[in-house]
């Protein structure tokens, strides 16, 4: 009892992978996604500082790094599949959430329960923490994605998971995802790689035409 158990729990996020069944050149743990995140996370709120825009960095932190927390208890479910509707969407999360209310009531002393609460809940929302949690997690499925199309993979998977996120990111009203789109994604793009699949034309048609200096 206690909170060793929570500090026991996180090993499993060491033996979760994403993206289950699917061929890999590297696999990729949950654990090591939720600390890439937050590095993505830290330099987004940067850019987001420079713009003027205030950032509450402990309410980032401790969403960021405990954001896939609840993953230990339903594991790596494929984002094509979590977000095929709303409803499924919205069961999946209440079970989630569900499960670690539970944990926290099992096994969290009193008086550390709110902290976890607030610690392990849904963080994504619509103020600026919870939308640049979303793009440091989406960022990293274009990384991922990115590495295996770059190394010739051509499950259709990955296709979808740089497409969807590249997608997702655009549509996020921030001064860091400018940032991305016009500064740091023509540099992986213009990259110099042997790949069969077109990286390039999934991006334009990911971003609807949108050059970001990226040459042709």
């Amino acid at each position: 009892m206690g909170i060793h158990q929570y500090f026991w729990s996180l090993n499993e996020l060491e033996r979760i992978y994403r993206c289950p069944g699917k061929f890999k050149f590297e696999e990729h743990s949950v654990a090591a996604h939720s600390w890439k995140v937050v590095q993505y996370a830290k330099t987004l709120a940067d850019i987001e500082e420079r713009n003027g825009v205030t950032v509450d960095w402990k309410k980032l932190y401790e969403i960021t790094s405990s954001h896939d927390y609840g993953e230990i208890f339903i594991g790596d479910i494929k984002t094509p599949v979590k977000h095929a509707s709303r409803e499924l969407r919205a069961l999946i999360q209440q079970v989630e959430e569900g499960m670690v209310d539970r944990f926290i009531e099992e096994h969290i002393p009193e008086e550390f329960k709110p902290i976890f609460r607030r610690q392990l809940q849904e963080g994504k929302d619509n103020s600026t923490e919870g939308l640049i949690l979303e793009v440091a997690d989406k960022l990293d499925q274009v990384y991922e994605a990115f590495a295996e199309l770059k190394r010739g993979n051509t499950e259709k998977e990955f296709i979808e998971m740089y497409r969807h996120a590249l997608i997702k990111i655009s549509h996020i009203r921030l001064h860091c995802v400018d940032y991305f789109l016009d500064q740091i994604l023509p540099d992986m793009v213009n990259d110099e790689i042997v790949s069969r699949v077109d990286i390039r034309s999934i991006t334009d048609e990911a971003l609807g035409g949108r050059r970001n200096g990226m040459e042709q």
